[in-house]
């Protein structure tokens, strides 16, 4: 299967080194000027990996769409919308469409598989998401892992899964589009949350940090029309280990820093995430307490010490 994987940072260069290790014809594109796409071209390796001469490099969006039977997008996720204003200029009917990151579109609150449908008639291009727990510095060792593919086309979800899946990934079938895309997003504000707990020295918490971090977003899934039991499989809490305790974990990286004042260059896309699900909570009235403190920690300015022990000194109440 040709496969274009659009996007060249850590994630993006690891599906297209996984993609072509699994018998596919992969390409990987990226932005000219961008450092980690230079990288690539240059030297076939970055700090996680290196490419085979199997893989071809190239700049040329419309050369990479043209190619590829299945287009994987890995890049930030609040750049989906104007990325896909340059994609949508080239024909993508027959194509599909796998987003391979997490987030919720802060401007208009839509997951990112709503924002490519603004952009494409999904009879046509369908669209799939692929979630779950994982890091590159893992996988390139051969310690194997279980993801999800979820669409709203069942023939379509099938064939990834059966085309992607090997003894070092194996992919379930996702079973709520809905769950799959805000439960995937979520976890990255809890595993700001988890480092904040890290940099307090309060680690121990993390566990009650899992269970109602959980619930919390489960409650979110459920207002949205999704199935409330989607946040306890692998696109949340299974991907808890990869967020909430792992070394690698850019969001929970971010939030032990962010609490010892230090600065944190990489992306972490809890930041604008946690942003994004604190007004889908107001809009639909739903309790959010742990999205509510690290989205006031923040962008409001305040007291993360304060905000946490707040958040785990709540009044008495039942926890189912």
């Amino acid at each position: 299967m040709n496969i274009s994987v659009l996007g060249c940072g850590r994630w993006g260069s690891c599906i297209a080194w996984y993609l072509d290790k699994i018998g596919h014809q992969v390409a990987s594109c990226g932005l000219s000027d961008a450092p980690e796409f230079i990288q690539l071209k240059n030297y076939r390796k970055n700090d996680y990996l290196t490419f085979p001469d199997s893989i071809e490099v190239t700049d040329d969006l419309g050369y990479a769409v043209d190619r590829a039977e299945v287009i994987v997008i890995s890049i930030s996720s609040q750049y989906l919308r104007s990325y896909f204003e340059e994609i949508s200029k080239f024909n993508l009917d027959g194509k599909i469409i796998v987003l391979c990151m997490k987030g919720v579109e802060v401007a208009t609150g839509k997951r990112l598989s709503q924002v490519v449908g603004d952009f494409v008639d999904q009879s046509k291009t369908p669209v799939a998401v692929w979630v779950g727990p994982g890091h590159p510095q893992d996988y390139v060792k051969g310690i194997p892992n279980c993801m999800v593919i979820d669409s709203d086309n069942q023939e379509v979800k099938e064939k990834l899964v059966n085309e992607f899946t090997s003894e070092l990934i194996r992919f379930y079938l996702g079973t709520d589009l809905i769950g799959s895309e805000i439960g995937a997003a979520a976890k990255n504000v809890i595993g700001i949350a988890a480092g904040m707990l890290d940099g307090l020295g309060y680690t121990s918490l993390k566990g009650a940090l899992m269970a109602r971090g959980t619930r919390e977003i489960a409650r979110l899934i459920k207002a949205l029309g999704g199935n409330e039991f989607s946040a306890y499989g692998l696109c949340h809490l299974g991907d808890y280990e990869a967020t909430l305790f792992s070394p690698w974990s850019h969001n929970r990286m971010y939030g032990e820093r962010l609490v010892k004042g230090e600065k944190f260059e990489k992306l972490a896309e809890g930041v604008m995430t946690s942003k994004a699900l604190y007004k889908l909570g107001q809009e639909y009235g739903v309790d959010l307490p742990i999205v509510e403190s690290v989205y006031g920690v923040l962008f409001e300015g305040k007291d993360v010490e304060e905000s946490l022990r707040k958040l785990f000194l709540r009044s008495v109440k039942e926890e189912f």
